[in-house]
């Protein structure tokens, strides 16, 4: 993430941080669907070291806390606000972009939710992960696919995130360093009175941390009108979430890795 748009996503969540929680219910239901994963897939109770990358307002840090049990927690977030999230889990808060910032040594559990789409090169900070991790250690991370708000896209905005990955693009970085444990994804439409609900909805949930400047009032009337004339429906407009995670652990020194499932479901 380069510093310009560092600091655009930043001011954007940091300004949504207080509504976030409220209007993120996508988010949260990729989170829980994260953890319940790694729980799925046979991951420990207790982790002696967790490392959570873009943490936001815990979303996914509160589904950690009540499912495993953790020896050392260590959150990370762009915005400062996020240091309230430390202090109520009992966290050290490690401020700043990810991609910059040092990051533990050795976790057990690397784990990131509804982020790793914020970067230009999500295979980046897959791989370091892989690396970062100490053997017979976990990661599970989530972001969104290549369907996400396509509805934006069609009508030529530039709302979306720009790092949109498949899970099987997720899983084909870490084939080799890690087993594949599982990887899925899906699309998960919301439905919305009017378009100015949707710019509503974008605007309380940071995600116009990319937009580089404000709308003239015949662009906004101009969106509004397009929005509604290709996305209507009886019960308002739709905008398309795809949420894609993978969970994946790092061979124990002295245990081969399997093959895993390979694909994303």
């Amino acid at each position: 993430m380069t510093a310009g748009m560092s600091d655009r996503v930043q001011r954007s969540f940091s300004r949504s941080f207080d509504t976030y929680a409220s209007h993120a219910n996508q988010q949260a239901w990729v989170a829980e669907r994260l953890s319940m994963a790694l729980r799925e897939c046979g991951a420990p109770h207790r982790f002696a070291s967790t490392f959570e990358i873009g943490c936001g307002t815990g979303l996914l840090t509160q589904q950690l806390y009540n499912h495993f049990r953790h020896g050392e927690l260590k959150i990370n977030d762009l915005a400062p606000e996020a240091q309230q999230i430390a202090d109520a889990y009992g966290a050290t808060f490690l401020q700043g972009d990810a991609t910059q910032i040092r990051w533990p040594d050795m976790p057990e559990l690397i784990a990131s939710a509804s982020m790793i789409q914020w970067l230009a090169n999500p295979a980046t900070m897959l791989r370091r992960a892989a690396d970062a991790l100490v053997p017979g250690g976990w990661l599970a991370v989530s972001g969104f696919g290549p369907r996400q708000y396509e509805e934006l896209v069609q009508i030529g905005t530039s709302g979306r995130a720009p790092g949109l990955r498949t899970a099987e693009d997720m899983a084909a970085v870490l084939r080799g360093d890690l087993e594949i444990m599982t990887a899925g994804q899906c699309l998960r439409p919301m439905q919305f009175s009017s378009a100015r609900d949707v710019l509503v909805h974008l605007r309380k949930t940071g995600v116009n941390g990319r937009a580089g400047k404000a709308w003239t009032r015949s662009q906004l009337e101009n969106f509004l009108d397009d929005y509604t004339r290709q996305f209507a429906n009886d019960a308002g407009v739709t905008l398309t979430y795809h949420p894609v995670w993978i969970i994946a652990r790092k061979p124990d020194c002295k245990q081969p890795m399997s093959a895993g499932p390979g694909g994303a479901s």
